[in-house]
C-alpha cells in the first residue's frame, strides 16, 4: 500500500507500514465525547455490496484498512440488517490485535454495539453466540421486552434510547458515558444515513473498488434523506493494485490528523 497524497516532506512514496497506518488513521488524542468514523467499500459505479454482500468488492488493502478500524476503536457500530446479511460474530482477539490494542491503552477486543430498533437480534445470532466480548444492542422502549430480557439474559448489554427509533445521539452519548468514545461505524447503508442526517459523523474512510458492479445494490446511504450536505475534506490517500483509500474529516474541524 502507497500513500498518494498528501506525500511525506522527503516525498517518499515506499509501502506503508503498520506503523505509518496506525498515524494515518489514528483517532484525534483527548476526545471528551463520541467521535465517530465510517468504514465503507463501495464499486467504482457507486455499488455497496455484489450479490448482497460487501466482501464481493473486497481486497487484502480494504481488509487491512477494515482490521485496523476495530483495532483503533474502542467501540465498532453496526446496524442489524448488516449484522444478519453479513452474518456478524464478534471481534476476534488476534495476535496482532491484541498487542495493538494493549500498547495504545485500549481493551484486547472492542465490543460491538448492534443498533436494533425492533430488537431484532436473538440468542442464537453469532454476534451474541460466537464472541469473546459481549455486544452492546441499541434498541428501542417500544422494542417487545421479550427479546430485550432473552439477550440480557444470553450475556448482552441491552440500552435503551430512543422510544420508537434509536435516538443516536442518545445512543452515542450512553456509549461515551461508558468510555466508548472512539466508535468505528462499519455499516449499513440505513445506519450510515442516518447518522448523516444527523450530522454525526466525523470522518469517512471509504474504499473504491476498481468493478462496476451494476444496477441493483444499495449505495452507501440508504434511507433517510439529509437536509442539507455535509461538507468534506479530504485528509489522505492510499493506492494498492487500482484499490484507492480515501479518508474525508468533516470540513469544520481542525485538526488534519
Amino acid at each position: 500500500m502507497h500513500r498518494l497524497w498528501p506525500l511525506p516532506p522527503d516525498d517518499s512514496s515506499g509501502p506503508l507500514t503498520d506503523a505509518d497506518l496506525e498515524e494515518i488513521y489514528g483517532y484525534p488524542a483527548g476526545l471528551s465525547g463520541p467521535w465517530v468514523q465510517a468504514n465503507f467499500v463501495s464499486s467504482a459505479d457507486g455499488a455497496v455490496s455484489v450479490g448482497d454482500r460487501s466482501a464481493g468488492l473486497s481486497h487484502p488493502a480494504d481488509k487491512r484498512i477494515f482490521a485496523l478500524g476495530r483495532d483503533l476503536a474502542d467501540v465498532v457500530l453496526v446496524g442489524a440488517g448488516t449484522v444478519k446479511a453479513e452474518k456478524y460474530r464478534g471481534a476476534r482477539a488476534g495476535e496482532l490485535r491484541v498487542e495493538r490494542r494493549r500498547r495504545l491503552g485500549l481493551s484486547d477486543v472492542p465490543p460491538i454495539a448492534v443498533v436494533s430498533g425492533r430488537c431484532t437480534i436473538t440468542p442464537d445470532d453469532p454476534i451474541v453466540a460466537d464472541t469473546v466480548v459481549p455486544p452492546i444492542v441499541l434498541t428501542t422502549e417500544s422494542a417487545p421486552a421479550h427479546r430485550r430480557a432473552d439477550l440480557a439474559a444470553a450475556g448482552a448489554e441491552v440500552l435503551t434510547a430512543g422510544e420508537h427509533s434509536v435516538d443516536l445521539r442518545a445512543a452515542l452519548g450512553a456509549l461515551g458515558e461508558m468510555g466508548l468514545r472512539r466508535v468505528n461505524c462499519e455499516g449499513g447503508p440505513h445506519l450510515f444515513a442516518t447518522l448523516v442526517a444527523e450530522d454525526l459523523v466525523d470522518q469517512l474512510c471509504l474504499t473504491i473498488a476498481p468493478l462496476l458492479a451494476g444496477a441493483g445494490a444499495d449505495r452507501i446511504v440508504a434511507g433517510r434523506a439529509t437536509d442539507v450536505p455535509r461538507g468534506l475534506r479530504l485528509v489522505s490517500l492510499l493506492h494498492e493494485d487500482g484499490f484507492t483509500m480515501f479518508r474525508y474529516r468533516r470540513r469544520h474541524r481542525e485538526t488534519d490528523g
